[in-house]
């Protein structure tokens, strides 16, 4: 099994959560979270008093696949959130040994269904 982190635009989110959908994917955790990379931030002006803004909102879509929908995900992340600009995001994988439904002990494929 495969966990999926993707960092991606506020505004992509619903489109993204629409294709997972389709595509059967159903258990997601999504965070707001704030960040910055190439960004390097801006300059703004509050009251008069100039401030630099390092961090930008983003969201984070975390889920846990099986490893052989990892490819189909990846790319529809990457198709649905890419707009050719600094900012759009990061995807992180990694593996997972063993996952638990807690409320009935399940494990492995029939925990995540």
């Amino acid at each position: 099994m495969k966990k999926v982190e993707a960092i991606i635009r506020p505004e992509a989110f619903q489109e993204l959560r629409q294709s997972l959908d389709e595509m059967g994917v159903k258990g997601l955790t999504v965070s707001e979270v704030a960040g910055c990379g190439q960004q390097k931030g801006q300059e703004g002006i509050f009251r008069g008093s100039r401030f630099e803004i390092k961090l930008y909102p983003k969201v984070k879509v975390e889920m846990v696949l099986e490893d052989h929908d990892l490819g189909s995900v990846i790319d529809t992340i990457i198709n649905t959130c890419a707009t050719d600009e600094v900012g759009d995001g990061k995807i992180f994988v990694s593996t997972i040994d063993e996952v638990f439904r807690i409320r009935t002990g399940e494990t492995g494929k029939q925990a995540l269904i």
